[in-house]
């Protein structure tokens, strides 16, 4: 029965990674429309960033969105490849906000907070996924021969 009510935890801890991927996908979408189409409007000037080019910076964000909501939606589909895809692209995002944390400190520091929340809900407790994924990253050795990750 407890292992139940984790099982269930965790998934909840996967299920607001993908919902939270999704957002923050629909945010870099919408910032990089922002960036392309009305940059007058934004809040700094592109010598703060380190992309300089505004129009760059709109495909990055793009791109980047588009790849979060992607993992974002396998997350909620529970696909297999999703969750090592969201790790990866999560990763990404976090470093990638260091080209806007001259322009944007509070929203960079913000988003990198949120990127390691994603991340340890990702990771945490990762070996009882495994098992349920069917041996999913499993050592190359077993109990006998050393410790199971």
């Amino acid at each position: 029965m407890a292992a139940e009510r984790k099982g269930m935890a965790l998934s909840g801890f996967v299920v607001f990674a993908g919902a939270m991927l999704m957002v923050i996908g629909l945010v870099n979408v919408f910032q990089a429309f922002v960036a392309w189409f009305a940059d007058d409007r934004l809040a700094a000037k592109p010598e703060h960033f380190v992309v300089v080019n505004t129009t760059a910076w709109g495909w990055v964000l793009l791109i980047s969105g588009l790849l979060l909501m992607a993992v974002g939606g396998g997350l909620l589909a529970a696909t297999g490849w999703s969750r090592i895809a969201a790790i990866v692209v999560v990763c990404l995002h976090a470093v990638s906000q260091i080209a806007s944390f001259g322009a944007y400190p509070v929203w960079s520091l913000l988003m990198i907070a949120l990127d390691v929340v994603v991340l340890w809900a990702l990771t945490a407790r990762w070996s009882d996924v495994r098992d349920r994924l069917g041996g999913v990253g499993d050592a190359p050795w077993s109990s006998a021969q050393g410790p199971q990750v």
